[in-house]
């Protein structure tokens, strides 16, 4: 995959349906932060508007999303979400957004003509907004700094520790996210510095306690596509939940 090539379509297509209304694109997450995968990582986007966009109009961004992660052989594909300027300017807790596409809608997307993921809350959304500020890159717009204030570190605390809060439920279904996403919010409450999941796994795999280190060097090596899939035990998995989820909980008590 042409990360240059998917970055200017993608760029291209939203400034198109955005029109004279975008304020801003700009990249997140992994790619942003140099670890991109192209088996295991979505390509992270945020865009500013400054009004609200029609219906139609969301609708038709992800068609054209869809279209070009099928053009262009993107596994993972886009996880994408539409603010408004007023949003960023003055952020709050959950945070209101309004249109967001990923993996998880696509087929909805693909199959309903009238679905629309937007117009409420994602406390996701801080996080984002976080990582756009320490380590973002402008595809088109503004500068961040111009733009984006820093996130409050109890905003910051609330997202991430939420996003984790299923950890015990879903971590035997999905180790390789919940394992690195434990580790990176432990990091972050230590040190207040957002980290990528393999940064933070790398660091886990020093610090943590060694009975889990097979649980971390497993879940980074999938993650960086060098292992076809991990073998872990459920206790061993839940059981590093419970401990991170504890040590999380001791650092922000």
């Amino acid at each position: 995959m042409d990360e240059q090539a998917v970055l200017h379509t993608v760029t291209h297509l939203l400034k198109e349906e955005c029109s004279d209304s975008l304020v801003g694109i700009y990249l997140h997450g992994s790619m942003a932060m140099g670890c991109f995968h192209p088996n295991q990582s979505d390509i992270d986007i945020l865009v500013v508007c400054r009004e609200q966009l029609s219906a139609d109009t969301y609708r038709r961004i992800a068609k054209r999303l869809m279209q070009t992660e099928d053009e262009m052989h993107i596994v993972t594909g886009f996880e994408l979400s539409i603010v408004l300027e007023s949003t960023v300017a003055k952020l709050t807790f959950p945070t209101p957004f309004e249109f967001h596409y990923s993996g998880y809608h696509r087929e909805k997307y693909r199959t309903d003509d009238q679905y629309l993921c937007g117009g409420y809350e994602d406390p996701d959304l801080v996080a984002h907004l976080a990582v756009i500020v320490d380590r973002g890159i402008v595809l088109v717009g503004k500068p961040i700094k111009e733009l984006f204030q820093p996130v409050k570190r109890e905003y910051m605390l609330a997202s991430i520790t939420s996003d984790v809060g299923s950890a015990m439920e879903e971590i035997t279904e999905n180790p390789v996210y919940y394992v690195l996403n434990l580790s990176r919010v432990l990091l972050y409450v230590k040190e207040s510095v957002i980290y990528s999941k393999r940064e933070a796994g790398e660091w886990a795999l020093i610090h943590i306690l060694p009975k889990y280190k097979e649980v971390i060097s497993q879940c980074l090596a999938k993650y960086n596509g060098e292992l076809e899939s991990v073998n872990l035990s459920n206790d061993l998995l839940l059981d590093y939940a419970n401990y991170m989820l504890n040590e999380i909980k001791k650092e922000t008590s």
